[in-house]
């Protein structure tokens, strides 16, 4: 028994010298890991920013109207295939953070207005979501790194967690914020993505459609420079809903605005 005794301890130092040594190793790996996350971090951020400020850059030297004209007569002919190539040049377009608009008026033109509204709601909340989820992975914890020491922020975003959806709608009806700028900005937020994604489908609805409605209506009039001509009451049911479309855009966008109001004098009642 002295024996294994005597073994046993030996095989307890032994043990204990190897964690200490391990522990002394450990201590500048820590670091290091520490480091690397940074610098992970601010790679993935600085990436983000140059994808962003150079589509923006290069929006500037290309002529973005003529190309997505050449490019809607190319998938015009082609079907379904055309139809699923629209979809994923829209959402590259939203990604790169590209004036869609071009394309919603495009597709309004080219594929009519409920198959073009269809094709541009799918393609920019695909779009919008995967922008947010490339800002949620790749800055978020560089967002959540400087303000961790800032209560009213925290306040803020859980908050915007808790009640994020009805934001994104009502920010999704008013123009006042851009829409490529809300991609990326709620991607840093903690708001869930499947209620970023679904509240931007619903809340887009309206801007998609009178911008379709307009595509569809343009369609119509360069259509006449050819052989087929429509009757007043045609030209009568385009001008009533063109009307009716965009009274709709104009009165969610009032309502939008107001509740964004409200909402903003109780937060700042509340941080007083």
């Amino acid at each position: 028994m002295s024996h294994f005794a005597a073994r046993l301890r030996h095989a307890y130092h032994l043990g204990a010298r190897h964690r200490v040594a391990g522990d002394q190793k450990t201590l500048p790996m820590t670091a290091n890991t520490a480091s690397g996350g940074r610098s992970s971090r601010y790679f993935k951020l600085g990436a983000l920013l140059g994808l962003v400020a150079g589509s923006a850059l290069l929006s500037q030297f290309v002529d973005l109207g003529a190309a997505i004209a050449s490019a809607l007569d190319w998938i015009q002919d082609r079907g379904t295939l055309g139809a699923a190539i629209f979809v994923a040049l829209y959402i590259a377009a939203t990604v790169l953070a590209f004036p869609a608009s071009l394309l919603t008026l495009g597709a309004g033109a080219a594929y009519g207005f409920w198959s073009g509204f269809a094709l541009v709601s799918l393609g920019s909340t695909l779009g919008a979501t995967a922008a947010f989820l490339i800002a949620r992975y790749v800055a978020r914890e560089w967002v959540a790194a400087r303000v961790a020491g800032n209560p009213r922020f925290q306040a803020l975003d859980q908050g915007v967690a808790a009640e994020g959806w009805k934001l994104v709608f009502l920010t999704r009806l008013s123009p006042l914020i851009p829409f490529n700028l809300q991609n990326y900005g709620y991607g840093l937020t903690r708001v869930p993505a499947i209620h970023f994604a679904i509240a931007s489908w619903i809340g887009m609805m309206p801007g998609t459609m009178m911008y379709v409605y307009l595509g569809h209506v343009a369609g119509s009039v360069a259509e006449t420079g050819g052989s087929r001509e429509k009757s007043p009451a045609q030209w009568a049911l385009l001008a009533l809903g063109l009307a009716a479309t965009i009274a709709v855009t104009v009165l969610a966008t009032r309502i939008a605005r107001r509740s964004l109001a409200k909402v903003s004098s109780i937060e700042t009642a509340g941080g007083g």
